[in-house]
């Protein structure tokens, strides 16, 4: 069976001689968080309306569940959840009323759709404020609404268009967390488009780096790390110490140092590793800090400071801009 719930083929779109999403090829597997990055303007929008079938591409094809996006929009919207950047609601009336009405627009008989959502405004923290009127609600509230009525007809796909601007670091962080939750628990598929780097970083399974309508990087952040980085995604810095010695202190120095760096270049997932002035520098494919410190103890030298440097999604997304021109 196959796995990958989103396939884009080839896509382009233009507005005249603007072209707005240029030849994007991507995959994104059942299940995952896929997270769209990229400034204000890439593209990252236009692909989400073509996945939706709200827009033509010009050229290449895009299927969501099986599903043609340009041929069946229709067919895709019965899949497909869209939380757009701006959520609407009918304003007079309550946050139960609002949803209970998109439930019947699915055609879910009405016992159902008042059940359904009560559970949906408990699952995002709404319950207590299931008979206020939305044109009340605070835009994160909002937000949480829209979430709900995103799930009200149980998509197998959420989409979700900078779902957390005008929201405060506490919403943000719970509305990030019920993402993930709907991921990992319920095994839904999240496409989630954002420039908020730490967000994408924190939930996100693999991202894709959009460039002038460009998809220019796409992977999980070890491996985009990887590919950065001269595969050393992980530098660690040790200080060390030799412990006080008399007689032939040179000669003694000398092998102990010989030792560390055997002991250190054995240790799986070490590249490379580099003395100098009592500062080791050890670069990594993983975290291997703890086998490091082993090795400097049991080589015998102290240790007078340590640091571990990875390199995350804001290093990555800076690399990749520092030479974007080359990718356009």
């Amino acid at each position: 069976m196959n796995q990958n719930i989103i396939e884009l083929t080839g896509l382009t779109k233009k507005y005249g001689s603007f072209t707005a999403v240029d030849n994007l090829t991507l995959t994104v597997s059942r299940g995952e968080i896929f997270g769209l990055l990229g400034p204000n303007g890439a593209g990252k929008s236009t692909t989400i309306l073509m996945m939706l079938g709200l827009t033509d591409p010009e050229s290449g094809s895009v299927s969501v569940c099986g599903i043609n996006s340009t041929n069946n929009p229709i067919g895709v919207k019965r899949k497909v959840g869209y939380l757009p950047e701006d959520v609407g609601f009918y304003d007079d009336l309550t946050g139960l009323e609002n949803l209970v009405y998109t439930a019947r627009l699915n055609s879910i008989p009405s016992g159902k759709a008042k059940k359904d959502a009560e559970q949906l405004l408990e699952m995002v923290g709404l319950a207590d404020e299931k008979g206020k009127k939305t044109g009340k609600y605070s835009r994160g509230m909002r937000q949480r609404l829209g979430l709900a009525d995103v799930l009200i007809k149980n998509p197998e796909v959420i989409i979700l268009d900078e779902p957390t601007l005008g929201i405060d670091p506490k919403g943000v962080q719970e509305f990030l967390e019920l993402i993930v939750r709907l991921s990992r628990q319920e095994g839904r598929t999240v496409l989630l488009s954002s420039h908020h780097l730490h967000q994408v970083q924190e939930i996100c399974d693999r991202i894709g780096i959009f460039v002038g309508g460009r998809l220019i990087a796409e992977g999980d952040i070890q491996s985009l790390s990887r590919q950065l980085f001269s595969g050393e995604p992980v530098t660690i810095e040790a200080g060390i110490s030799l412990p006080s010695m008399t007689g032939q202190v040179s000669t003694d120095a000398t092998s102990m140092t010989e030792r560390l760096k055997e002991l250190i270049n054995a240790i799986e997932g070490v590249l490379k590793t580099n003395l100098q002035d009592s500062v080791l520098l050890v670069g990594c494919t993983r975290d291997a800090t703890e086998e490091i410190v082993k090795a400097i103890i049991g080589a015998g030298f102290g240790i007078t400071h340590l640091s571990k440097k990875e390199y995350g999604l804001n290093d990555i997304y800076n690399r990749y801009f520092e030479g974007a021109e080359n990718h356009e």
